[in-house]
């Protein structure tokens, strides 16, 4: 196979190709015009039946770029295209609740099938995604994977956790994932109550587990600015939860965020995967980072 990426997610192409030699890597190079339009050259020549292409949807700028480097690989001589997004940053609007909304995470998927096909085919890896719908607004000529995170995810509960402790979800939304995952790694699982008090702002109302003495450890499938993360830690330490730990398969992190949760004093410390680079960019102590480059590596292997 045949391995580029896009500029932001170099760092994960070079985790990806580590210890194998089942893949080259290609090179791009990239410029900016003075009045701002990109340049993009792919360098390697494309002699390969499969070519991987690595960038996430981060930003609109992004966006642009994975879709501009994926047309020229396939007008190149790419005679499948594999497309692995790690986070599809559009969830938010993945529907519509009032009449005008456009729901961008359906346009952002219809551009993405709008990449030329290629001889064989274009495919796209998405990883554990918001919601599950998504996969299904991609076009019939762009086949989807949802790749799950998984066995990650129980590794760093476990190393967080040990043997004893309660996985726990920030709200009810994510209760039957937490569920399903804590039946795999033989725990109890928890969840809050919450009541929408406006149209931004929810309160914790409860807690449905006794986790009096107990190691929580919280999961989310994605960390953004923590409020409801915080809301639901305080929640759970009011109950009587000794510890607090929290784990997450995108770690982003906007306007401060992660030092909004440092600054609460309720969480221990976070673990999440390097699947948005700003988890690389703000590891510490406090933020500790796994990477999924040896789960992708084995799954584009197997595609």
């Amino acid at each position: 196979m045949l391995l580029f990426s896009t500029q932001t997610y170099n760092y994960l192409k070079d985790r990806i190709v580590a210890n194998t030699t089942d893949f080259q890597v290609g090179e791009i190079e990239t410029k900016i015009f003075p009045d701002g339009e990109v340049y993009h050259r792919i360098l390697t020549a494309i002699r390969h039946d499969t070519v991987v292409l690595v960038g996430g949807t981060v930003s609109d700028k992004d966006t642009l770029e994975l879709y501009d480097l994926a047309s020229g690989l396939v007008h190149y001589g790419a005679k499948r295209l594999v497309l692995v997004i790690p986070f599809f940053g559009y969830s938010t609007m993945e529907r519509a609740t009032k009449m005008g909304e456009v729901v961008t995470a359906k346009t952002r998927a219809l551009l993405l099938s709008a990449i030329p096909q290629a001889p064989y085919g274009n495919q796209v890896v998405l990883m554990d995604l918001h919601s599950e719908g998504i996969p299904h607004y991609f076009s019939s000529n762009l086949r989807t994977y949802h790749l799950y995170v998984k066995q990650i995810i129980m590794d760093i509960a476990r190393q967080f956790g040990g043997n004893d402790f309660i996985l726990a979800s920030t709200d009810a939304g994510r209760a039957k994932w937490v569920e399903s995952l804590a039946n795999d790694l033989h725990v109890q699982a928890a969840f809050v109550y919450k009541r929408r008090t406006s149209g931004s702002e929810t309160q914790v109302t409860g807690v449905n587990a006794d986790v009096q003495g107990k190691t929580v450890v919280m999961y989310d499938d994605m960390i953004r600015t923590g409020g409801s993360l915080i809301q639901a830690a305080k929640a759970y330490k009011e109950a009587g939860a000794s510890k607090i730990y929290v784990i997450a398969t995108h770690g982003l992190f906007p306007n401060n965020g992660l030092e909004k949760i440092k600054q609460s004093g309720l969480v221990e410390k976070i673990g999440v995967t390097d699947t948005h680079p700003n988890a690389l960019r703000l590891a510490d102590d406090f933020l500790q980072v796994f990477s999924v480059g040896d789960l992708l590596q084995k799954t584009l292997l197997s595609l």
